[in-house]
């Protein structure tokens, strides 16, 4: 795909602060940043991380043109500023969790490390990037366990916000376990497979039923998947269905509904093609599907192989929203020294971890669940078994001691160090079945949709301490 220079997609306050840190001296001072996100969409388990590799390639353009340096100073920008903004070169460090991995409210998704004025402007299309891709990934996730198996195919372009939400919404549901996408420029850019057979508008141009499905078998003899609801599922479409198949014994069959109530269609489908000797023709739903309807309609018994999903998902219709923030949590001295900064509320939801930190997750050394995240400051050395203390940073007052043996994974890996990229993402395929495996990892009761358990993400003693006396201190005045 053509690149686009998307430097100036940015809220407009973040070059208005960079231009007064400038004029204040300020715009050299190291200062840090979490991104993290607060609640999980649709009251679910976990988030999956998502739209690393799109922050990675928007941080190696960015770059001012003189048209934007133009537009600047006619907004009142100071011309020295501009004349840095002219010179501009990313020179932060990154940390951030790998695409594809199960996170959890509050724990950091990416930390930054820079200069203010840099480590603030890119604040807008890190959040934009990471939540919106991360969003999708998760409803993905959601739809493709719902159907315990069954291949979901992501079907949303046409309804997605803007071609970029549809095309980066693609691989973020490809990530979350869709076999493919409708979408097909994803093929050529990403190498996820492109999808889909016919509309309804092909029936409608022949004839009849019959000869739109005979021309489509005559083309596509090795793949022949014939839309049945035009007309009338059971009475046209299925039987002119049969037919095709018996003339072309196509080696790849299938049929399917888009409309209509699944459960009972396809059950009756499915005794009509085994009746007429096809058992091995697939049925295929689509149709303002999710997870929800997914999980009733196999319950209810309905015979379907695959489900192609629409506006659902590539929306996150329920929950279109992760509510991604990005925080100030600590800055540099004059000589290096970190000071940690807190964001106070009286919602304690709201009230940030300062100082940099460490994300840690923690394994069952036996059987190999995931049972907790714990957030610790940076200087720490990581958890060890061994009457290790961990405190819930949402009720203060319940502490665990871990006494059994564990296994420890540090989260965040580097990305950028002094503004060079040192991180390769690897290919969405892996990331694919990476997420598949971390998801899998994860206890059945986090996974469930409905009231699921909540993962711990806790504070070390040192880091609640920190936090605790910075609440008093800003609470004394």
């Amino acid at each position: 795909m053509e690149k686009r220079n998307l430097t100036m997609l940015t809220d407009f306050y973040e070059l208005s602060m960079a231009n007064g840190y400038f004029l204040e001296g300020l715009g050299d001072k190291i200062v840090y940043f979490d991104l993290f996100y607060r609640r999980i969409p649709e009251g679910g388990g976990y988030v999956i991380s998502a739209g690393l590799e799109s922050f990675i390639e928007y941080i190696n353009d960015l770059k001012f043109t003189e048209e934007d340096l133009s537009f600047l100073r006619k907004k009142g920008l100071d011309d020295k500023f501009l004349d840095y903004l002219r010179n501009f070169r990313f020179e932060c460090d990154v940390w951030a969790v790998p695409e594809g991995t199960p996170v959890f409210p509050a724990a950091p998704m990416m930390t930054v490390r820079g200069p203010a004025i840099q480590a603030q402007f890119i604040e807008t299309m890190a959040l934009l990037l990471i939540s919106h891709q991360s969003l999708i990934a998760t409803k993905a996730s959601r739809i493709v366990r719902a159907a315990k198996g069954r291949a979901v195919m992501e079907f949303g372009a046409r309804r997605a916000h803007g071609a970029d939400a549809a095309i980066l919404g693609a691989r973020a549901a490809y990530i979350g376990g869709c076999v493919g996408s409708s979408c097909a420029i994803c093929e050529p850019e990403y190498g996820i497979p492109a999808l889909g057979t016919m509309a309804h508008s092909w029936v409608q141009v022949f004839d009849s039923e019959y000869e739109a499905f005979y021309s489509y078998a005559k083309h596509y003899p090795n793949n022949c998947s014939l839309l049945v609801d035009t007309y009338d599922v059971l009475r046209s479409g299925v039987p002119n269905a049969i037919k095709i198949f018996d003339e072309f014994k196509p080696s790849n069959k299938s049929i399917r509904i888009d409309s209509g109530d699944i459960a009972y269609l396809t059950k009756q489908a499915r005794q009509m093609l085994d009746a007429a000797g096809h058992s091995d023709a697939k049925i295929i739903i689509s149709n303002s599907l999710d997870e929800h309807i997914i999980s009733d309609v196999i319950r209810q018994g309905a015979c379907v192989d695959s489900f192609g999903v629409g506006e659902r998902l590539i929306t996150s219709r329920a929950a279109p929203v992760l509510g991604g923030v990005y925080k100030l949590c600590a800055v540099e001295d004059k000589d290096g020294n970190v000071l940690p900064r807190i964001k106070v509320s009286e919602n304690v939801e709201k009230v940030t971890n300062p100082g940099y930190k460490k994300v840690y997750r923690l394994y069952e050394k036996d059987g190999g669940h995931a049972f907790a995240d714990v957030i610790t400051l940076a200087d720490e050395p990581a958890p060890t078994p061994g009457n290790y203390t961990v405190i819930d940073p949402l009720s203060t007052k319940i502490k665990k001691h871990l006494d059994s043996d564990f296994c420890v994974k540090e989260l965040l890996v580097p990305i950028f160090e002094g503004g060079k990229q040192v991180y390769t993402s690897p290919p969405v395929d892996e990331i694919r079945r990476s997420c598949k495996e971390k998801t899998e990892n994860l206890w059945e009761e986090v996974l469930r949709f409905e009231n699921p358990h909540r993962y711990y993400v806790d504070l070390s003693p040192k880091l609640w301490e920190l936090r605790t006396n910075m609440l008093q201190e800003a609470h004394e005045g």
